[in-house]
């Protein structure tokens, strides 16, 4: 069951991409204190939003343990950083969203039971169900409990 796991949806577009997922999952780790429980099989999909190289995709799976969500939400984009990513969200006119290509992206899609929606962090992720980049892996994972 979810309720006790934080789901992570990771992916990228941009240089060796498995390796960068890989890197991030090990960073995750280190930055949390903990092992990722599982990890979906890597998928490539197209871009979504816009025109780009495909993606490598997957979902990984940590115990809740003592962390808050913003704290996973500040590890998230300090490994983006860290790794190399340097957009921050942009909007158009039309105040939707512009996607860019990227080395690596991080979103939290589950916290345990948690439900959250603050500026800064909306739990589960709104818009994962419309997404087969997120939906695919996150079955995977979630049909292994």
């Amino acid at each position: 069951m979810s309720r006790d796991f934080i789901y992570l949806s990771l992916g990228s577009n941009l240089g060796d991409r498995e390796a960068n997922l890989r890197k991030a999952i090990r960073l995750l780790e280190l930055g949390l204190g903990v092992g990722c429980t599982r990890i979906s099989e890597f998928i490539t999909t197209k871009s979504w939003g816009f025109d780009a190289p495909d993606f490598l995709n997957a979902v990984a799976v940590f115990p809740v343990g003592k962390v808050d969500p913003f704290e996973v939400l500040d590890l998230c984009k300090r490994i983006e950083r860290e790794m190399g990513r340097t957009d921050g969200p942009e909007y158009g006119e039309d105040g939707k969203r512009i996607y860019h290509s990227r080395i690596i992206d991080i979103d939290i899609l589950l916290f345990g039971e948690l439900r959250l929606d603050t500026p800064q962090l909306k739990i589960p992720h709104p818009l994962m169900w419309e997404r087969d980049f997120v939906t695919v892996p996150l079955r995977q994972v979630m049909e292994e409990n």
